[in-house]
């Protein structure tokens, strides 16, 4: 039978608090891989210029990350590489540009707090977002797996998301809701809340995850590190905003883009799309 709960709840009144006050902290090292499905009229791209842009955009966002944790506190940021910064495709004078942000941009969670800050930028701006974290009502589906050196169980839930498409004509971008499902892989044997991205409350450290278009796989696992012993510090950079004012800034800032590179003569089709927590 599957289970049911909001793992948060039983942290603030305390029924499993010995589980996260052990002491334990660690660094976990992730790669992720990502799929693309671009949904564009026939008359700007034609599906061979369409499958090599998904081919050249899913080889560059293979990336490294590490999170950082104690039994309260998490940092999340990308491994320092060479092959870091936006990732680009094109086919045809079609151009893509993902941009994921700066390679040292970081999310701080904060579980007792129920808090997170998270550095962004828009159009060069730099932005500190703070604001209360969001449970997920995770659902336990009671299959299991090895991952490495764990034993791993199977959590699931599903949320409605504002995700952002090109209109039909490639002339604006329109907002619409979407159903996301994902799927974590968590091992009570390393018992930390932790998880990559903005993902967290399971009573165990999350191995695997898939959300629909993004998976993210823990590859090596460093705990209580004595030659460099873990250190979480908050971010600090950036103008503070909520997370709705960030979105708002977002939103302005796509638009602003999109008038920028509209209807200019030989400079081909070029598309920004971000990728955020």
């Amino acid at each position: 039978m599957k289970a049911r709960f909001l793992i948060l709840i039983a942290l603030l009144m305390g029924s499993i608090q010995p589980l996260f006050s052990q002491g334990l902290t660690g660094r976990a090292y992730y790669k992720s891989s990502s799929s693309f499905k671009f949904e564009m009229d026939s008359s700007q791209m034609n599906p061979d210029q369409m499958a090599e842009i998904q081919a050249q955009l899913k080889k560059q966002m293979e990336r490294e990350y590490v999170l950082s944790f104690t039994p309260i506190e998490s940092i999340w940021k990308q491994v320092e590489s060479l092959g870091g910064g936006p990732a680009t495709a094109s086919s045809g004078g079609m151009q893509i540009v993902i941009n994921t942000g700066s390679q040292d941009r970081i999310l701080y969670k904060n579980i007792a707090e129920q808090t997170f800050e998270q550095e962004q930028d828009v159009m060069g701006k730099e932005f500190l977002i703070k604001d209360v974290l969001e449970p997920a009502e995770w659902e336990l589906t009671g299959e299991s797996k090895q991952i490495g050196d764990y034993t791993a169980q199977k959590a699931t839930y599903t949320r409605i998301v504002d995700s952002q498409r090109f209109s039909t004509g490639m002339t604006e971008m329109e907002t619409v809701k979407d159903t996301l499902s994902i799927t974590a892989w968590f091992t009570p044997e390393i018992p930390v809340p932790h998880g990559p991205e903005n993902y967290f409350g399971l009573p165990g450290l999350i191995l695997e995850l898939n959300n629909g278009g993004r998976v993210l796989i823990c590859e090596r696992i460093e705990l209580n590190p004595s030659a460099e012993p873990v250190a979480i510090v908050r971010p600090d950079r950036g103008k503070v905003v909520t997370r709705e004012e960030f979105r708002t800034i977002q939103e302005e800032g796509m638009k602003q883009m999109m008038n920028r590179y509209q209807g200019k003569p030989g400079d081909g089709n070029q598309f920004t799309i971000r990728i955020g927590n």
